[in-house]
C-alpha cells in the first residue's frame, strides 16, 4: 500500500517534525492493538516495524521536499483492511505534519 500526502513545509522541516513526533505513530491505532518501533537509516527515510492483531507489517515514510510517501507491505491476512487502513494513514499522517 502506498500513500503519498502532498504537503508546502520543505523536506527539512518535515523531517523535523517526524523526528519530533514519530513515537504518536503507535498511537494511531487503538491501546494495545499494536507496537511500532521506528528508525532512520538515512535523513529522508524512517522505518516502520508494526506488529498489529499479531501480524507485521513492515514498511516506511519517505520525505520529500513536497510530499511524503507512506509506504506499507500488508500481509495476505489483512488485506481486506486495506482502505481502512489507508484512510486512517491519510488522516493521521496528515496531522502529524501539521503538529510543530
Amino acid at each position: 500500500m502506498r500513500v503519498a500526502l502532498p504537503h508546502s513545509l520543505g523536506a527539512e522541516e518535515v523531517r523535523r517534525r517526524m523526528h519530533a513526533h514519530g513515537d504518536e505513530i503507535g498511537g494511531f491505532f487503538p491501546a494495545g492493538m499494536a507496537t511500532v518501533e521506528t528508525s532512520w537509516p538515512h535523513e529522508d527515510r524512517m522505518d516502520l516495524h508494526i506488529t498489529a492483531a499479531g501480524q507485521k507489517i513492515e514498511g516506511g515514510i519517505d520525505v520529500g521536499e513536497d510530499n511524503v510517501v507512506i509506504e506499507l507491505d500488508l500481509p495476505a491476512m489483512l488485506g481486506f483492511l486495506r482502505g481502512t487502513i489507508e484512510g486512517a494513514v491519510r488522516k493521521h499522517g496528515g496531522r502529524l505534519l501539521e503538529k510543530e
